[in-house]
């Protein structure tokens, strides 16, 4: 498959109910269209609550591969949940074809027709997670799956938009992003079920 682009999502902090009670959170992502300005810290327009697990410059940008979407898919039907998922439904700003978290390595580059960005780590998905797709067992699933997503910083800002071709250019090829995937997952199973994935 060829690597595309397929949708850019932006999401502002807003209240979300967790049980029995309110947080705050940016998980909840918008399609939009035409260029987006991509600067240091992420995209314009969007935000995160809690800035000690996610943004900031090594976690500005949060990329899903679509591939992962029939797992879903498939995943919620079994649950009788809604199959309806629109891009961004896993939190991510960047929707993905051609590319998997198998074939990358920390360091590679993602390089568009206007800016640069370069894989840091897999994402660790919070409880939020599970209130915003309505899911208990979204977060034990994304981590036995290891359909993580990864999180890219802006190597060169610019401006990205839906539809754009990509490629990658590979970096030092030392740490694969699955290898770091497994880790967190074997990590989180070892803490008894905490909600949160703790990466550095």
């Amino acid at each position: 498959m060829a690597m595309q682009l397929l949708g850019v999502q932006v999401g502002k902090v807003r209240p979300l109910q967790v049980g029995d009670q309110q947080v705050m959170s940016g998980i909840r992502k918008q399609a939009v269209r035409g260029p987006v300005a991509v600067s240091a810290l992420g995209l314009a327009g969007d935000a995160q609550a809690d800035l000690t697990v996610h943004g900031g410059l090594a976690k500005a940008v949060y990329a899903y591969p679509v591939e992962h979407y029939a797992f879903w898919q498939e995943h919620r039907r079994a649950l009788g949940l809604s199959t309806d998922l629109p891009y961004g439904s896993l939190g991510e700003n960047l929707t993905l074809s051609g590319v998997l978290e198998a074939s990358l390595y920390v360091g590679d580059e993602l390089r568009f027709p206007d800016c640069v960005l370069r894989v840091t780590q897999p994402r660790g998905p919070c409880y939020k997670l599970n209130a915003a797709m309505d899911d208990p067992t979204a977060v034990r699933t994304l981590a036995q799956s290891g359909f993580s997503g990864f999180y890219l910083a802006v190597e060169q800002p610019g401006s990205i938009a839906a539809g754009q071709a990509f490629e990658v250019v590979a970096g030092p090829r030392e740490t694969p992003v699955m290898e770091l995937s497994r880790a967190a997952s074997m990590g989180t199973k070892a803490q008894r079920g905490r909600a949160t994935w703790r990466t550095t």
